[in-house]
């Protein structure tokens, strides 16, 4: 992923915007990514990856000029993440 791609597709809550968000209000536990525009809290298929973004955000958080090779190398490619949605959102709505 690139840091403008969406990580919540359901709110159109882009990468950047959750790392700017996890900086800027200091995020101790997940549930608090709720109130970045509301991510995490629809179909919930970006939770487990909200998560690694905080988690890993905390250990050494990006800079500026180096955010989008660390997104290349800590997210999961977007055409990939978006096709994996589908899926998990298929299988819930099957009721597996």
């Amino acid at each position: 992923m690139q840091a403008d791609d969406e990580l919540c597709l359901c709110f159109h809550i882009s990468c950047r915007k959750v790392l700017n968000y996890i900086r800027i209000h200091q995020v101790k536990i997940p549930s608090q990514l709720a109130d970045c525009g509301g991510a995490g809290t629809g179909c919930g298929w970006c939770r487990k990856q909200l998560e690694k973004l905080m988690i890993l955000a905390a250990q050494r958080p990006p800079g500026a000029e180096e955010i989008e090779d660390w997104l290349a190398c800590n997210t999961p490619d977007r055409q990939k993440y978006a096709e994996a949605r589908e899926r998990y959102r298929a299988a819930k709505n099957n009721g597996d």
